[in-house]
């Protein structure tokens, strides 16, 4: 059987995929406001992408912000993610920071999960990034983003399965498909994760258009979370919140 993961009041790797949706606001005005905006949101977790926020590299800003979001999300789960401009994300920062960065987060106890990249650096350094994150009893969902292409099944199965062996609570993969096939490519290394090496939870998709099926079928092939928008996508191919919510209801229902 599938492991789960336990983060608040939320069972990621059992039932119905949970729904993340991101905070992606630049300053403390829409941070503030978007998160006010939840209220009218179907969701179980949410993503705070700080590459968006303006005030990234000052950690006592950060520091500061987050313990507003905390305080305003209450009992829901919150991820905090760096996404570096190579995996798709707003800006890049120097490894040495964004180890210094992701240390002080876990350290304030406001955060459940920590998004670690597994390119970041090399598998010492990512080990002690896990390391540091577990000690602070916060989980580690650890990710990568390939907005080229599609890797063979055999290298999607690879990585995530590097990525158990580093550590990771939940490993995530996200690669963009150019034909149906790639598609199916990404659901079938789902799949064999969920049934050769199900010592966690896996998080996949297939990004833009073209892969919007695996956002919604993650209870039949193995994949544990799904992102969905609310004003803004932060990755091509995301439904919005609400929408994703009542597929995958009904999805469910059907069963």
């Amino acid at each position: 059987m599938k492991s789960v993961v336990e983060v608040r009041d939320i069972k990621l790797g059992e039932g119905i995929p949970k729904i993340a949706v991101p905070l992606m606001g630049r300053n403390d005005e829409e941070l503030m406001s978007d998160i006010k905006y939840l209220k009218t949101i179907n969701f179980d977790l949410v993503e705070w992408r700080i590459d968006y926020y303006k005030d990234v590299e000052n950690i006592e800003k950060i520091e500061e912000v987050l313990s507003k979001i905390r305080r305003m999300l209450g009992k829901i789960p919150l991820l905090v993610t760096f996404r570096t401009a190579k995996e798709g994300g707003e800006k890049e920062i120097t490894l040495e920071y964004y180890v210094e960065l992701n240390k002080a987060i876990v350290a304030t106890k406001n955060v459940d999960l920590i998004d670690v990249e597994l390119f970041i650096g090399n598998s010492k350094v990512v080990k002690e990034i896990v390391d540091i994150v577990h000690e602070n009893g916060v989980k580690v969902i650890m990710s990568n983003h390939d907005f080229h292409k599609t890797p063979s099944k055999q290298e999607i199965v690879s990585r995530l399965c590097k990525m158990q062996q580093l550590g990771a609570d939940i490993p995530k993969i996200a690669v963009m498909p150019s034909t149906p096939d790639d598609v199916l490519e990404l659901l079938s290394a789902t799949n064999e994760m969920r049934r050769d090496h199900d010592q966690t939870p896996v998080i996949t998709m297939s990004m833009g258009s073209l892969g919007v099926i695996s956002r919604l079928a993650g209870e039949t092939f193995g994949s544990a979370l799904t992102f969905g928008s609310v004003k803004a996508a932060s990755a091509p191919g995301q439904l919005q919140a609400n929408e994703l919510d009542k597929l995958l209801r009904i999805i469910t229902s059907t069963k």
